[in-house]
């Protein structure tokens, strides 16, 4: 203890608070997002036209994947494949390669999910195959960032491109996804305090590594695994930390009432949106 009777983990609450207040804002954010893609894919005959519309986009984003190498993320790299489509395709991207990052950031999320499940169906079946939570995370992360390789020089490009104030609630989005997905499967069904701050800390460990993967030059970017093995070793210290003091009632309580004004402000943002939606 330090001489104001404060802990060293408690000199940062002023950056644990704002960090909480932020992921609650994302997390709402998603979830609003979530609930306004389903409201309209159920919508009638007009959902249809746009389930259409999303497969051909689908079917052009995936194949000009390969052209990201030369022509990186980028709309020129989705204009190679538009041969043999219809000109008004060229009007289905408005966001150029963002639209094309934020393609491969979902398919990528969703091939981890299906290996995440199947391994988690093993277990079940064979308990023996269970590992320590910690080196089912680092795993999942490490298998994530590797669907990344083929890319990673023109990753930094990406990285760019999702920071942009339009593309940073998608982003935001799928990063939550991915942490949520490799959380619940290492077998995390916490409904308290916890499950807020293990998915926190797993989204800036998932950040911090895929920023130090992009200037690593090692072979087969071992610094890296190297890296997160210790930052996942952190934060299981840090988190056992916070089980065992009586801090971790404190920080929950003012993740509460944050996620109160939160979500307040996000329903009257939503309510906006539905409007200029409407009126437009």
């Amino acid at each position: 203890m330090y001489g104001n009777g404060r802990s060293k983990f408690s000199i940062h609450q002023n950056e644990i608070e704002d960090l909480w207040f932020k992921s609650m804002c994302f997390r709402l954010l998603y979830i609003s997002a979530r609930q306004g893609v389903e409201e309209t894919s159920s919508e009638g005959s007009s959902s249809d036209s746009d389930q259409d519309e999303n497969n051909i986009k689908n079917k052009i984003l995936a194949a000009a994947l390969p052209f990201v190498c030369e022509h990186g993320w980028t709309k020129h790299a989705i204009s190679k494949v538009f041969i043999g489509y219809p000109g008004t395709t060229h009007g289905l991207f408005h966001s150029g390669g963002a639209e094309l990052v934020q393609y491969f950031y979902v398919i990528c999320n969703q091939q981890l999910g299906e290996v995440l499940k199947t391994r988690s169906e093993e277990i079940a079946a064979d308990p023996t195959k269970r590992k320590e939570p910690t080196v089912f995370i680092r795993d999942a992360v490490e298998l994530r960032l590797r669907m990344i390789i083929p890319y990673i020089n023109k990753w930094p490009q990406a990285l760019a491109i999702m920071s942009l104030p339009p593309n940073v609630p998608p982003a935001l989005a799928n990063l939550l996804t991915l942490v949520d997905d490799i959380c619940y499967y290492s077998g995390d069904r916490s409904v308290d305090f916890t499950w807020y701050s293990r998915r926190i800390a797993l989204a800036g460990i998932y950040k911090m590594t895929e920023l130090y993967m992009i200037q690593d030059k090692s072979t087969d970017f071992e610094d890296t695994w190297q890296f997160l093995g210790r930052r996942i070793e952190d934060a299981s210290h840090v988190n056992e930390y916070l089980q065992q003091s009586g801090e971790v009632t404190q920080v929950a309580k003012e993740a509460v009432t944050s996620i109160h004004y939160c979500e307040k402000y996000f329903r009257l943002e939503l309510n906006k949106q539905i409007a200029v939606n409407f009126n437009s």
